[in-house]
């Protein structure tokens, strides 16, 4: 398991309607409800963020194949839009991308490009299925099982665990689902132990630092 990103989308949000807070690797920015919807619209809507990433996706995967290719095509436009239409109790989402072109484009590029815009990485994501997840961080008493050595105690709480498959998916030689001692500290360095550790969303994994013995 790699996720995409090196460091997640975090987002928050407080008793303002209905602004929430973004940060993404490189910046902030806000987003917010139309006044419709009982926000004050000050940053671009889920939907609108939802679209535009299949607009700037198509966008960049044109422009890729554009300058590969060398053609003389200046500018590429595109409108998305969605809407959802109900067929037999089947609820379907249409997404639309219109692209644009300049007059003088000869039709066989614009034919390619139209092929190619479905070809774009985020295309594919929403068209082969997506599974979504949600974990919450647990605190509180439990039981708790140790797995330590001289450097490092793992602390593993069974009722807490979610199954996000982190841990042995990230760290196999360490976390070991299908061992009754499923956990070896010896495997990896201890500070990458942390790490991951400290990547569990669910509060099932925890660690005590070993202190120094003194010499």
């Amino acid at each position: 398991m790699k996720y995409r990103l090196d460091k997640p989308v975090h987002a928050v949000i407080g008793t303002e309607k209905y602004q929430c807070g973004i940060e993404w690797r490189n910046g902030k920015f806000i987003a917010d409800e139309p006044l419709s919807g009982g926000g004050k619209d000050l940053g671009p809507d889920p939907y609108t963020l939802l679209l535009s990433s299949v607009a700037s996706c198509v966008l960049v995967t044109l422009r890729m194949y554009i300058d590969r290719k060398n053609w003389d095509i200046h500018s590429v436009t595109v409108n998305v839009n969605m809407y959802q239409e109900l067929v037999n109790n089947v609820l379907t989402t249409v997404i639309d991308r219109d692209l644009i072109l300049d007059e003088n484009v000869p039709d066989e590029q614009k034919i390619k490009l139209q092929e190619i815009a479905s070809h774009c990485p985020i295309s594919k994501i929403l068209e082969a299925g997506v599974k979504l997840r949600t974990f919450v961080f647990k605190t509180g008493e439990t039981k708790i099982i140790k797995y330590g050595n001289e450097e490092i105690t793992v602390l593993w709480k069974p009722e807490f665990c979610q199954h996000s498959t982190r841990c042995w998916k990230q760290l196999p030689q360490v976390f070991k689902p299908s061992e009754k001692k499923w956990i070896d500290p010896n495997a990896a360095p201890a500070e990458r132990i942390r790490e991951q550790v400290n990547r569990c969303p669910s509060g099932a994994l925890g660690f005590l630092q070993t202190p120094a013995k003194d010499k």
